[in-house]
């Protein structure tokens, strides 16, 4: 079984401004502010956090093969 990781660099879909974050274990994100240009991301449908929707590692729930807490689908 894969190491389970804890940080996904987030991608803004509006201004490409990447940064890396530590993901939280024992809850979603489902909010993130661009650091550079202030966009609220938002999870797109069917992703449960902002992680699995513009990061470069999903959240570790999806990691672990469970269904996260917003139960996305």
């Amino acid at each position: 079984m894969a190491e389970l990781q804890l940080h996904s660099t987030l991608t803004c879909p509006h201004c490409g401004h990447q940064a890396t974050e530590t993901m939280p274990t024992m809850a979603c994100q489902f909010f993130y502010e661009c650091l550079a240009c202030y966009t609220l991301l938002r999870p797109k449908a069917g992703d449960c956090c902002v992680f699995c929707s513009f990061g470069t590692v999903p959240c570790p729930p999806i990691q672990l093969s469970r269904n996260c807490c917003a139960g996305g689908g």
